[in-house]
């Protein structure tokens, strides 16, 4: 069903997962080195540093904040090391590029990735042009989304109005507090469609599809 997004006058999008497809597998490989990271910090077998890496993103929002609240890590080590990888699987999508163009007011990227990493996928992408700005982890002095002070923080700084804002998620639990706020919101990947949680409003599976599909506010010509 078209989705009616005719009050919407900001555009606000995650970045990994969410602008690009899961199928890429590019996460995979930053995954990789987060646990490679993980276990050189903690000793751990490598299957242990998973668990582990898995556990903090689970309690912290991102296994970055996990390192740096028990181990003491220095943030831009570890994002500099865990970026560090080919973006070669990431192709630009023509689609989605069109679809960005035909939404009328502000577009932003909000992402718990640092803020050289975002700008290179986004480039990669070519779609970084389409952005007014980027809220990254560093801007929220490396506290993730969920926590609904990063959210009031990007708000306050984008002068962002979240009745007038979408949110395009590929992780569900980022989306409540944008719902709470009064964001409407939009599950985006493979699974969306068995999300259960009430406060996702839209679901796709191809973002590229749904912006091209979703009625707009009209501008002037």
């Amino acid at each position: 069903m078209t989705a009616d997004l005719t009050h919407i006058d900001i555009w606000l999008f995650d970045l990994d997962n969410t602008l690009y497809p899961v199928e890429a597998e590019f996460m995979g490989l930053i995954e990789q080195k987060m646990t490679t990271f993980v276990a050189r910090q903690t000793g751990l077998p490598r299957e242990e540093a998973y668990a582990l890496q898995k556990r903090y993103l689970s309690e912290h929002g991102t296994t970055l904040a996990g390192l740096m609240a028990h181990h003491g890590v220095d943030p831009e080590a570890f994002l500099n090391e865990v970026h560090d990888v080919p973006v070669d699987g990431l192709t630009p999508d023509p689609r989605l590029r069109e679809a960005l163009q035909r939404l009328p007011g502000r577009r932003l990227v909000f992402t718990n990735g640092d803020a050289p990493h975002a700008e290179r996928v986004l480039e990669r992408l070519n779609i970084a042009d389409q952005f007014e700005a980027v809220f990254h982890i560093g801007s929220a002095d490396y506290v993730p989304k969920p926590n609904p002070a990063t959210f009031d923080r990007m708000i306050r700084e984008h002068d962002v109005d979240p009745t007038l804002t979408v949110f395009f998620e590929d992780s569900v639990k980022n989306l409540a507090p944008a719902a709470a706020l009064g964001m409407t919101t939009v599950l985006v990947g493979p699974h969306a469609a068995v999300a259960a949680a009430d406060f996702i409003d839209h679901r796709t599976d191809n973002l590229a599809t749904f912006l091209l599909e979703a009625r707009v506010k009209e501008t002037a010509a």
